[in-house]
């Protein structure tokens, strides 16, 4: 049986190793899996993750949960099977086990708290026997046939995994900022001081992000006494996320984006996903006259008097400063943070694999069907990368079961020819 390691237990790690136990159990191929984590299952959702206090509700609805969307394409004349099996750790399972179905029905069915989708993915992890391996990982070396991790135990002694393939997910540390200043929060320290309602006392502050990051540090802010609330991004506006029929199929079933050019890809992605706010939130901070939007991208901070000052870069005008009291870096996760942990070996694999030095914009163009970087013998699979090429809900929590599917798919559809059960390749 071939090892898959993932570096991560957040929801694509419990998809991806739910599918797993369900394929097995019916009689069908699947690898073991392994999965390397730092705190706690579903950690980016709880305080100790450094994202999240854990008491802001959840931007996408919870039904679209580790089986979503259920119609499995994984092998012709079972995916009937494997649906319905998925569905014994889908979120209302998760309800009916802890008898608060009914209620979450009657009360409309709302998003659930950062900390309360945690529990769920814990849920999950429990009920599957999640092979779980308490460690941060250090190093990815390349292997005879894989991967080799090196990670730190709990106890800090070095622990090693090798694998045959490796899937990366999360989106890196939360204690980058733009500055190291104490009046520079990273978003980690934000939500930290933010939950022990310690933020220092602050008149004007600025916000850099315009992302779910960014709008989750925003519906915080207005809770407290700040005089002014300034928005910082390159966008022109601050933008809502698209919540139709249309925007959001597109994200649950990728099957018409193989039909679409690249650039309208990128307009669904930027429409969509990255750089713009909920409707939630949105709504909450329309109603807030303190909340303001500076249009530029923040390129330097200094001192000046008590305050920080703030130089903003636009291409159609001059620089500009504007001075807080407390600037907040929200700028959300690193897409390519797991490169700091390749050795030279496994780097120089990716650069030959890829065609060059590996940026962000070579990466994700190579990531074929199974969501993997094409031209790699040893596996690897990057899904927060995969939104241009295969769909923009493989990054977050729209399709997690077509995720798995992909993952876990057969090596016919891994070497990037169109299978009889696939809906759409790019």
């Amino acid at each position: 049986m071939e090892t898959l390691l993932i570096v991560g237990a957040g929801p694509k790690a419990l998809a991806v190793a739910t599918k797993a136990k369900v394929l097995r159990e019916l009689g069908l191929p699947a690898p073991r899996v392994v999965v390397v984590e730092a705190h706690v299952v579903g950690g980016n959702w709880l305080p100790s993750g450094g994202w999240t206090d854990g008491q802001h509700r959840l931007g996408t609805s919870p039904e679209k949960d580790i089986g979503f969307p259920y119609h499995s394409t994984w092998a012709r004349g079972r995916n009937a099977e494997i649906n319905a099996a998925m569905t014994a750790y889908s979120w209302t399972s998760f309800l009916v086990e802890h008898g608060t179905y009914a209620e979450w029905v009657d009360r409309g069915r709302p998003n659930p708290h950062h900390h309360v989708w945690a529990k769920y993915l814990q849920w999950v992890a429990r009920r599957i026997d999640l092979e779980i391996v308490a460690g941060t990982v250090r190093s990815v070396a390349a292997a005879v046939d894989g991967w080799q991790l090196t990670a730190t135990g709990p106890g800090g002694d070095p622990v090693q995994l090798t694998g045959d393939k490796l899937m990366i997910t999360g989106p890196g540390a939360s204690s980058r900022a733009i500055a190291d200043h104490p009046r520079v929060l990273t978003i980690a320290q934000f939500w930290d001081l933010a939950g022990r309602r310690a933020l220092p006392v602050s008149s004007r502050v600025a916000v850099i992000g315009g992302g779910e990051t960014a709008g989750s540090a925003l519906d915080e802010l207005v809770r407290h006494g700040m005089l002014s609330i300034s928005v910082v991004s390159p966008m022109a506006t601050i933008y809502t996320r698209g919540e139709s029929y249309f925007e959001n199929s597109l994200f649950s079933d990728p099957v018409k984006w193989a039909a679409l050019s690249i650039q309208e890809r990128r307009d669904v992605i930027r429409r969509t996903d990255r750089g713009v706010f909920s409707v939630r939130v949105q709504e909450s901070l329309l109603g807030d006259s303190r909340v303001h939007h500076l249009q530029g991208r923040a390129v330097r901070v200094t001192e000046q008097g008590d305050g920080i000052a703030l130089t903003l870069r636009n291409d159609m005008r001059p620089d500009q400063s504007h001075v807080f009291d407390l600037v907040i870096d929200a700028t959300g996760g690193q897409p390519l943070w797991f490169l700091d942990l390749f050795d030279q070996d496994a780097t120089d694999l990716l650069e030959l694999a890829i065609g060059g030095r590996p940026t962000h914009q070579r990466i994700e163009a190579s990531i074929g069907y199974d969501l993997a970087v094409a031209n790699l013998d040893a596996k690897l699979y990057l899904p927060n990368l995969a939104a241009v090429a295969q769909g923009p809900g493989f990054p977050n929590l729209s399709c997690l079961g077509e995720l798995s599917d992909r993952v876990l798919c057969s090596q016919t559809a891994a070497r990037g020819a169109r299978p009889h059960f696939a809906r759409a390749v790019t």
